[in-house]
């Protein structure tokens, strides 16, 4: 994803703005910043393109997915369903507030299966985090009518989809919170960074309390004499990643269009092929063209589609084998390994029986994943590099189908 692309003038502009008032803590300091509040404009303008009511900025996407647990209340002896195909970070956040991550399977989307979700719900699910891998929906709707019969809170991670959607609503604005990431390699990005969304004012202020150590951000009160309603941790986004967010925003409707442009020449080549299926995209589903997906016959094809354009200098993932995006290779998580001593958060009193983990557990997500390869795709492929990718993919096509 193409983020670091387009990093420029707009950006250096953006920067100085910052670095002339000498200010780079996003509150406080009024008189000396003239009127510079890069962290808030960036929100602000954040909330407007996703069409949300409330945005705070963070660290990180993990970061979003914690504060975003947290202003839900999720804690010790509670379960969140989630999917096993993501970036080992919703796992993670899930872990650092307490709660239990329960693995479901993804079904031809490579997200979320809906069917699957329902079987893993039990008495102790408080919250379900679908996860919009690869630029591209969930079924959203499913997954949102399953928990709210479940009465479960949703959170959106949409670290790898900004600008997708479904019905012409952006992702990210239908489940109860959204989070987003921007490190380097996101559509946009602040180097680190994320983003957590919401349409709820009381999620929102604990989002924003929690973010820095419970300050309540009274703006009739000084920061230094605001109340407190629980205790929280530092999670602060500072100016000068506020001000790299502004100028990449400003450019993302173009990014999302060079990358449209690009990922559909690659598409009708793969779509025109015998052999050859597209990831499933939800009715009215709209991606942000970050990547094509597509699934052969059987796992030793794909393996070796993927082998052979990737020996072309053509960036191609198999996803399978990826030590970072699925469940069946986090081995420190299959063992329980948190570095704390004891069962937390995987047994005890507060949790009933243990949760385990294994490289079985998710056999539907195995078998889609094992006949799946990716391409990502990026700004600046000029039109020879994407001809040699049409003439490498078709030429695969011959050798392996």
């Amino acid at each position: 994803m193409p983020g670091y692309e387009w990093i420029g003038e707009t950006e250096k502009e953006h920067i100085n703005d910052v670095l002339e008032t000498g200010i780079l803590f996003r509150y406080e300091f009024p008189n000396e910043r003239k009127g510079i509040y890069k962290v808030k404009e960036f929100e602000d303008k954040f909330a407007q393109f996703t069409g949300a009511v409330y945005a705070q900025a963070v660290t990180s996407g993990s970061a979003a997915l914690k504060v975003a647990l947290s202003a839900l209340g999720i804690g010790p002896g509670d379960e969140v369903i989630t999917q096993g195909f993501t970036f080992i970070a919703t796992f993670e956040a899930i872990i650092e507030a307490g709660a239990v991550p329960v693995p479901a399977e993804i079904d031809q989307t490579l997200n979320l299966d809906p069917i699957d979700l329902e079987k893993k719900i039990t008495p102790r699910t408080k919250a379900v985090i679908p996860v919009h891998m690869l630029g591209s929906p969930a079924r959203i709707q499913e997954i949102l009518d399953i928990s709210r019969k479940h009465n479960l809170k949703v959170i959106e991670d949409t670290a790898q989809a900004l600008g997708a959607g479904v019905g012409g609503k952006r992702l990210g604005t239908w489940g109860d919170m959204g989070t987003f990431s921007f490190d380097f390699y996101k559509t946009i990005t602040t180097g680190e960074g994320g983003m957590v969304i919401t349409n709820d004012r009381e999620l929102y202020q604990r989002a924003s309390e929690y973010a820095d150590h419970g300050h309540e951000h009274n703006p009739n009160v000084g920061r230094a004499l605001d109340g407190r309603s629980f205790l929280g941790f530092n999670y602060r986004m500072n100016e000068l990643q506020g001000a790299v967010g502004l100028a990449q925003l400003s450019k993302l409707e173009d990014i999302i269009q060079r990358q449209q442009q690009n990922q559909e020449l690659i598409r009708e080549t793969l779509e025109s092929r015998d052999g050859i299926v597209m990831r499933e995209i939800p009715e009215k589903g709209k991606d942000s063209y970050t990547h094509v997906c597509f699934f052969l016959p059987t796992a030793e094809k794909a393996q070796a589609f993927q082998q052979h354009i990737a020996s072309k200098g053509i960036a191609a993932i198999y996803f399978k084998n990826n030590l970072w995006h699925l469940i069946h290779n986090w081995e420190h998580l299959l063992e329980r390994k948190t570095a704390w001593p004891g069962p937390h958060p995987f047994g005890g009193a507060l949790y009933g029986s243990e949760m385990t983990y294994s490289k079985e557990m998710l056999p539907q997500t195995m078998a889609i994943l094992e006949k799946t390869v990716v391409l990502p795709i990026f700004l600046q492929m000029d039109e020879d590099h994407l001809r040699r990718m049409v003439v490498e993919l078709q030429a695969a096509a011959e050798e392996i189908l």
